[in-house]
């Protein structure tokens, strides 16, 4: 009985278990709440995402730092200068290295010491090189705006390691990078003493106006060394690293104060000093102790350093342009600068050995390409500029006018290119006024020689027949034309830049350059190659891009050889013996409300750009302010643009092959008047502009013409009158008549502010003139 008792309690016990109670819910233990259930597995996928996450990050940490590199003791005690060669190798220039003075660690002040390190990296002497602890602070810091600018996520130890090993360009910002620095960091953390790693960085650091380090930046702000600074000149070093052109006390005496001050206020938090201490140096002037002078921080000597000043500004606006940072880099830049062309075209500029020159002040840009690549290899800023450094770059100015340079580049390459001109392509030298104006357009000489061949027009440089020409063009084909020669304008272009461009030597080389090599454009450069402290090559050319058919290329040349060759040719002064080249004069007058104020035939700005098959050269000369008493270029003076080139163009000669052009398939020569011509094989005798009805109209026919011995035409034409002439002039038309005023600069405009102002007053003043008359040009 008992037995079978205990057997039955026994069950009932199991089904009382099972035996839902009255609330519905089974008695006995509970289960796990089903949102507990979901809670654990949330938890667990995260720590689980968390675990993979710090494992992939560990293997992509150590995968970066197997390809970090090397970094030794003489790249961390080395400066950080910007090393520039020539195209040789050999070095012309190093920003800032010259003068860096090297102190010891035994020579450093305490005080600068902890100066440094209260304001760099409080954790210094407690962490590895890499420090966890402040990359959380400081993320929490830029959260909040707590830090004041203090304190960063990097160590000074990894601020150690970027500047010597890394570039500091914005595209090498990349987790890679800041995982080799963080890498390199722990190394140099274990390799060396905490006293070596401050003694490399306070003598690596750039510190404004081409100064690095901070002994040499004692000497060059005070005139001292460091030991003899007071702790508030020690504060002022300290904090001028991470900003040194805004806390320069020489230049922004406020924001250096208050950064001074933040120094001595983290000194006082991090008791290096007491409080009472920071008060009194934080009482002191900033710019009570300053040095009135300052040792040159200039690298090469006076006399190399004003030969390459041009050239050098421009190849530090290059690297701008491109993201490098030329002060703190440590960057080795190599350029395509010829130092013997650069040194020959300097001297033909500020010697009296070549040229006569009117007075100091008259003034040169110049710039010479090499066709067949755009690189810059030389380049002229003006003469005479004393003792001014990165001073006004005339070569790429763009606020004076190109004046009859402009016509092969506007005029007659878009007549070949597009409406198939010959050589010996009839134009018209009449009376001629600006469609839907009264204003009227002269030659030099005031007269009209009727119909002529495009050859005379352009080696005689008549203004007439170039406007006609491209009025038959059109602005629009035209402007197409030179935006293939890498030349844009902030305004719509009239047909007065038929004879005026506002462009930069630079850009007329590059432009001209092509007309050189048989129709390829190449962007001008100066910079080839940039190597980063990392090591890392980057090199720089210019893609060349076919800008006009080689017909053009060979048909502009040609008839531009007769500028120097020809008796009655605008550029004879140019002319050198022997050798083949090619180029194109220019003169601007002034507007007709000035015109009285200077002698019959001065003009402003006097041009000649040539070339050979191996160098383009385009020289600028006149005066910087135009309008000022006596600053004119008289008409005999205008030949001093044509000196210079040919002198320049004399040297380059005897570096270089003299060889001719030779005549492409797509070009067919024929005899005209006992003369050699040429025209687009296919297109030999479309004559244009013939009538007498219109002074602007245009009818193209197809005719035999007989050619007088002096390059007249007389033609017996039946008219056909084509529908793509005639879109195109009525086109022309209403572009013209739209505005007289001159458009701005094109690109590569020289932002400078006196050049500004005279630029204002330039292109006013030319605007209001209606003739822009071309003197002998």
């Amino acid at each position: 009985m008992s037995s079978n008792n205990s057997t039955r309690e026994t069950r009932m016990s199991r089904n009382a278990e099972r035996t839902p109670s009255p609330t519905g819910k089974s008695g006995g233990p509970k289960r796990p709440h089903k949102g507990w259930r979901t809670f654990r597995r949330v938890l667990f996928i995260i720590v689980a995402i968390g675990v993979l996450g710090i494992l992939f990050g560990a293997g992509l940490f150590f995968f970066y730092a197997q390809s970090a590199p090397k970094i030794s003791q003489s790249a961390l005690s080395s400066d950080a200068s910007t090393r520039v060669y020539d195209a040789n190798g050999a070095v012309i220039s190093r920003l800032g290295a010259q003068n860096r003075s090297y102190v010891k660690s035994s020579n450093i002040p305490d005080g600068l010491k902890q100066a440094v390190v209260s304001t760099e990296d409080r954790r210094f002497y407690k962490n590895n090189g890499v420090d966890p602890i402040r990359i959380v602070g400081a993320a929490l810091a830029n959260v909040t705006g707590s830090s004041l600018g203090m304190q960063g996520g990097s160590t000074l130890t990894q601020q150690l390691v970027k500047l010597s090993v890394f570039s500091t360009a914005a595209s090498d910002r990349t987790l890679k990078r800041k995982a080799q620095e963080a890498w390199l960091a722990l190394k140099v953390d274990h390799n060396y003493s905490k006293n070596q790693i401050l003694e490399y960085y306070i003598n690596k650091v750039y510190m404004g106006n081409g100064v690095y380090g901070m002994q040499t930046a004692a000497q060059y702000y005070y005139g001292k060394n460091l030991k003899s600074l007071d702790l508030a000149q020690l504060a002022m070093l300290a904090g001028m690293p991470q900003s040194p052109t805004n806390y320069d006390p020489t230049t922004y005496p406020a924001l250096a104060k208050k950064r001074r001050d933040m120094v001595l206020d983290a000194m006082a938090k991090n008791n290096a000093i007491t409080s009472a201490q920071a008060a009194q140096a934080k009482a002191t002037s900033v710019t009570a102790s300053l040095s009135k002078t300052h040792k040159s921080t200039a690298v090469a000597s006076a006399k190399t350093t004003k030969v390459i000043d041009a050239y050098l500004k421009q190849v530090y606006a290059e690297l701008k342009a491109k993201g490098y940072n030329t002060t703190t880099g440590g960057l080795k830049v190599y350029t395509n600068l010829d130092m013997g062309a650069q040194k020959k075209l300097y001297n033909i500029v500020n010697g009296s050995s070549y040229v006569s020159f009117p007075s100091s002040k008259f003034q040169v840009g110049s710039t010479i390409v090499d066709p067949n690549s755009g690189k810059v290899v030389a380049m002229i800023g003006g003469r005479k500029t004393g003792n001014v450094t990165f001073g006004l770059n005339r070569a790429v100015q763009t606020d004076r006018s190109s004046a009859s340079t402009a016509k092969p580049l506007m005029d007659y390459g878009p007549a070949i290119e597009y409406l198939k001109y010959p050589t010996y392509e009839p134009v018209k030298d009449t009376a001629f006024t600006y469609p839907g104006t009264t204003k009227s357009l002269y030659d030099w000489d005031r007269q009209y020689q009727g119909t002529i061949t495009m050859r005379k027009a352009l080696y005689e440089s008549r203004n007439i027949p170039a406007i006609r020409t491209l009025q038959n063009v059109g602005i629009k084909k035209a402007t197409t034309f030179l935006d293939g020669l890498g030349m844009s304008f902030d305004k719509t272009l009239t047909l007065q830049n038929g004879i005026g461009l506002y462009i930069s030597t630079e850009q007329e080389a590059a432009a001209y350059a092509a007309f050189a090599n048989g129709g390829t454009y190449y962007k001008p450069y100066l910079v080839s190659k940039v190597v980063t402290q990392d090591g890392k090559a980057h090199n720089y050319a210019s893609t060349g891009k076919r800008a006009m058919s080689a017909a053009t290329a060979f048909m502009l040349t040609d008839m531009m050889k007769d500028v120097m060759t020809n008796e009655n040719g605008s550029g004879r002064s140019a002319a050198i013996s022997g050798l083949y080249q090619a180029g194109k004069t220019g003169t601007d007058s002034y507007p007709d409300d000035y015109a009285d104020k200077v002698p019959d035939g001065a003009t402003m700005d006097s041009w000649f750009t040539g070339y050979t098959k191996n160098y383009a050269v385009s020289v600028w000369t006149g005066y910087d302010k135009q309008f000022q008493t006596g600053h004119y270029v008289s008409e005999t003076q205008t030949t001093i643009a044509q000196e210079i080139y040919k002198y320049t163009m004399s040297y380059l000669a005897t570096k270089s092959t003299n060889s001719n052009w030779t005549k492409p398939s797509t070009v067919t020569q024929t005899t005209q008047n006992g003369k050699t011509e040429y025209y687009v094989t296919g297109h030999p005798g479309t004559v244009t502009d013939t009538t007498s009805t219109s002074q602007y109209g245009s009818t193209n026919t197809t005719s035999s013409s007989a050619y007088s011995s002096n390059g007249q035409v007389t033609t017996n034409s039946s008219s056909s009158k084509t529908e793509s002439s005639t879109t195109t002039e009525s086109s022309t038309s209403k572009e013209s008549s739209s505005t007289e005023q001159t458009p701005g600069g094109g690109n590569g405009n020289d932002n400078n502010s006196s050049t500004t102002t005279n630029s204002s007053s330039t292109t006013t003043s030319s605007a209001t003139t209606t003739q822009n008359k071309d003197n002998n040009n």
